[in-house]
């Protein structure tokens, strides 16, 4: 398979609807087309065929007059033709090890809207999610506002968005409650993690809301010290900015109860290390991060009651900003290698295998499911599985923190060389957007001659790779890294 088809298999897997019990599903009978689609999507297209096994032309061809998508179509028999036959191995576990408790493996729900009742997550648990960290549980009374979400989203983008804005803040149950469903939760699946996720406004709330959680029988606190969004002041991010404030919770929750505690940190903060720091020489054991990133989207029809406010971005565009708090943390060199929560924009397994090389043993989820509903972590689970095997690697454990060394400091970086783009006419269309680019953003280094094709222009290029970027059709890639010409 060269690269433009792989392009514009994924790209046509995107414009999937994912729709609930899929009428091309439905109507094909011998294989599951959805699911099919839907591991192309989310970076599991070497494996999708499996799910098609005795489907024949006619077959894809119901399937594809069944579609219900509001254009056109999905082309679906287009789609199969390019899949490739699914590599046969045996999949290793992901178990892994996080704060003394067996994990099944590292996906677990982030304390939030997916995780609001029983039912919710006892179905999460149902289909293969390790464990969950509840909403966050307080002692006041919640009292939330309409409507609550917000998206960034190219237009035409209908149903997917780059980033989700809400002001959601804690559960609206009584703590009581909550507690009984934690209770139940852990009762009812006692091999699944059941995290409490508590916050308080004072020592005393703190730390009644920690020994109600113990009571309960769940396997650990996380200590929410940034929600970007309380009405009240001194909660969430007013405390997740305060070291000591941070140090001295986490110090008092951790003499009161003898599971293990979790400090989550809020990214509205400079260095991250500082509060991270505070609850790391607490006691704490392991720290959870990121929370939202506060933000501001002024969609009219997200607005309430005619006015707007700052409240919380989550979604795959923090993604970056995560890693770095992460990374941050991971290469703190008093920290020594903390165990780590990763959050923050995980929607596909090479997402998740980002935080874990960077040293996350533990991985929360929250916006993709709100997105695509609790069933990705097949294809989590399964694409994670895959390219563990594709290497040969038998404990999940042994990529955590395997990439940490690797991210050095801007001077640390090798300036000696370069990487010209390579362009391949062959899957070029004439577009002219890296011209554009490069005239315009870049180092003018791109002709574009009559017949609509572009150059490099050697002696001008720096080896930004702007045009690769902006390319829309893939014919742009990555040549030899060469030694500098010498300037005098």
């Amino acid at each position: 398979m060269n690269i433009n088809n792989q392009m514009n298999l994924r790209e046509e897997a995107a414009r999937c609807m994912l729709c609930d019990n899929a009428p091309c599903s439905r109507a094909c009978g011998k294989g599951d087309v959805a699911r099919a689609i839907r591991a192309v999507r989310f970076g599991n297209e070497g494996i999708a065929r499996q799910w098609l096994e005795g489907c024949c032309e006619s077959d894809l061809e119901k399937a594809e007059h069944a579609c219900i998508h509001y254009d056109r179509p999905i082309r679906i028999r287009e789609i199969v033709k390019q899949l490739p036959e699914p590599a046969r191995a045996d999949l290793p576990s992901l178990s892994i090890e996080f704060c003394g408790l067996n994990c099944e493996n590292p996906f677990f729900l982030a304390s939030s809207a997916v995780c609001t009742n029983y039912e919710m997550v006892a179905r999460a648990f149902d289909a293969g999610w390790a464990g969950v960290f509840y909403k966050t549980i307080c002692l006041d009374e919640i009292n939330e506002v309409s409507p609550r979400f917000d998206v960034m989203h190219r237009e035409g983008d209908k149903g997917d968005f780059t980033a989700l804005r809400n002001m959601e803040q804690l559960s609206e149950n009584p703590a009581e409650v909550d507690f009984e469903i934690l209770s139940r939760l852990k009762k009812n699946y006692p091999n699944k993690i059941v995290v409490a996720s508590i916050m308080g406004s004072t020592e005393e709330q703190w730390i009644e809301l920690a020994k109600m959680a113990d009571r309960a029988g769940v396997d650990a606190v996380e200590l929410n010290f940034s929600c970007p969004q309380m009405r009240l002041a001194g909660m969430g991010s007013d405390v997740g900015q305060n070291p000591e404030l941070v140090t001295f919770y986490t110090s008092y929750v951790k003499r009161s109860i003898s599971i293990p505690v979790i400090p989550k940190m809020t990214p509205n903060i400079t260095m991250m290390s500082n509060p991270a720091m505070g609850a790391y020489f607490a006691g704490a054991d392991a720290i959870s991060a990121i929370n939202t990133i506060k933000s501001v989207t002024m969609d009219e029809r997200a607005e309430v009651s005619g006015k707007w406010t700052v409240s919380g971005l989550s979604g795959r565009a923090v993604k970056p900003i995560a890693l770095r708090f992460i990374l941050e943390m991971s290469q703190n060199p008093v920290m020594k290698r903390p165990r780590l929560s990763g959050i923050g924009g995980i929607e596909t397994w090479q997402d998740a295998l980002e935080f874990i090389q960077l040293g996350c043993s533990n991985l929360q989820v929250c916006t993709a499911v709100m997105q695509y509903g609790y069933r990705i972590i097949d294809d989590l689970t399964l694409g994670l599985q895959h390219y563990m095997a594709s290497r040969g690697i038998t404990e999940l454990s042994s990529l955590v923190g395997e990439q940490i060394s690797n991210v050095v400091r801007p001077s640390d970086l090798d300036r000696d060389t370069i990487v010209f783009p390579f362009i391949d006419s062959d899957k070029c269309i004439g577009c002219g957007r890296c011209h554009i680019s490069c005239m315009d953003g870049g180092h003018q280094a791109i002709t574009f001659d009559d017949n609509r094709k572009p150059h490099i222009v050697g002696n001008k290029c720096v080896g930004c790779h702007l045009c690769r970027l902006v390319c829309p059709s893939g014919a742009i890639s990555v040549s030899k890294r060469v030694p500098k010409r010498i300037t005098k």
